[in-house]
């Protein structure tokens, strides 16, 4: 298998973008690629943003997003009001959102959710990343729900058992409101990367996994 690596501007370190529809949906589908990247490569920029939340989410959100930038020089976290699983009825006022995006930050890496995510809100965050962000590199990650909407990924980073923990640390500790939930347990999570791990035949056996439609050589 061949290693791909970023390529390293001389003159900044990386900007990078991530999009989540509701607030440990960055986290869930690439928090660990995240603080891979902070270790491995100089990192200028961060804009952390989430769509999805009410008064109690947002306050977790910001502490996991804190925790996950700890070592960034600048980062924006920025967390909306948008009613869960209504996104797609805000459409305008959404676009609106990522234009401004686009005017304030170019980012060299973007996070989104995958095309055949059947959320609807996962989706419409989807739609209007392409839409919007057209010459830029985008990684599009998963997230493991009922739907079983889960595909054959063609981009894998692999992750040691550190940075998992890590990942599942800041996680669970931070979004205390959703333990109740009988999908949000650590196992679950551990096993989404170690099923990863497996199919990218990781030295560390995890990994998260993401799909690239576009990328330039």
């Amino acid at each position: 298998m061949i290693e791909l690596n970023l390529p390293e501007s001389k003159e900044r370190g990386l900007n990078i973008l991530c999009l989540g529809a509701h607030c440990d949906d960055i986290e869930i589908g690439c928090g660990g690629t995240v603080l891979k990247l902070l270790e491995k490569y100089s990192v200028e920029k961060v804009t952390w943003v989430v769509f999805c939340s009410n008064e109690i989410r947002k306050q977790e959100a910001e502490v996991s997003a804190n925790e996950f930038l700890a070592s960034v020089p600048d980062k924006d976290i920025r967390v909306m009001s948008y009613r869960d699983g209504f996104l797609p009825d805000s459409w305008t006022k959404v676009k609106e959102e990522f234009e401004s995006l686009k005017k304030e930050f170019n980012p060299d890496l973007i996070f989104t959710h995958t095309r055949q995510d059947r959320h609807q809100d996962h989706r419409t965050i989807h739609e209007l990343t392409w839409n919007t962000f057209r010459n830029h590199m985008i990684l599009e990650y998963e997230i493991p729900k009922y739907d079983g909407d889960l595909g054959n990924p063609n981009l894998f980073v692999p992750l040691d058992e550190q940075t998992v923990d890590q990942k599942n640390g800041i996680l669970f500790s931070s979004f205390q409101s959703q333990l109740e939930k009988h999908w949000f347990d650590r196992e679950l999570i551990t096993s989404m990367m170690r099923v990863r791990g497996i199919e990218c035949a990781s030295k560390t056996k995890y990994a998260e996994a993401f799909y690239s439609r576009k990328i330039c050589i």
